[in-house]
């Protein structure tokens, strides 16, 4: 997996390089980063994972990347799960204060990147069929709607959303 610095403005049109001069790196997730991401995961959602999530995640050896600053800063991170010649995304958060500057395109690169080195054919995720912008950015990515999960998500004490799947090739 690559944990090499990058810089945002390397993937954007050229007239547009100057205006994303931050650069980022990747780094596996640990239990010590735990509460500062659990921060950036209560302010991001409504039905945030609990830190006994994360952390089984980083104990089971499930690939946790964090993203990170120049500055040290949490810029975002994401979980997979490798499966049989797929990976499977199970959360994938930009930190609210860096929202809409490009560090999930960041994060999805990196990801399909890993995919590869697995040789993996498909990367799945379930995304709120309510998270228009997300599923923007997925479509923008590559991915396509591939099926419904009914009632996946909790919406309130007695609803539950449905989950767009969705898929694309590393």
């Amino acid at each position: 997996m690559s944990t090499n610095a990058t810089s945002l403005a390397s993937i954007l049109p050229s007239g547009y390089a100057s205006l994303f001069p931050q650069e980022a790196s990747f780094a596996a997730m640990r239990v010590e980063d735990l509460t500062e991401v659990m921060h950036a995961e209560r302010e991001a959602y409504p039905w945030p994972w609990s830190e006994g999530n994360l952390r089984e995640s980083i104990v089971q050896g499930q690939c946790c990347q964090t993203l990170r600053g120049n500055g040290g800063e949490l810029l975002g991170y994401y979980i997979a799960m490798p499966g049989v010649q797929e990976v499977h995304l199970l959360n994938i958060t930009v930190a609210p204060a860096f929202q809409r500057q490009g560090w999930a395109r960041v994060m999805l690169d990196n990801l399909h990147d890993w995919a590869r080195e697995l040789g993996s054919q498909w990367v799945w995720l379930e995304v709120r069929e309510s998270n228009t912008r997300a599923i923007a950015i997925y479509e923008q990515y590559g991915f396509r709607r591939v099926g419904v999960r009914k009632a996946y998500y909790p919406l309130d004490g007695l609803r539950r959303e449905d989950a767009i799947v969705m898929s694309s090739q590393p």
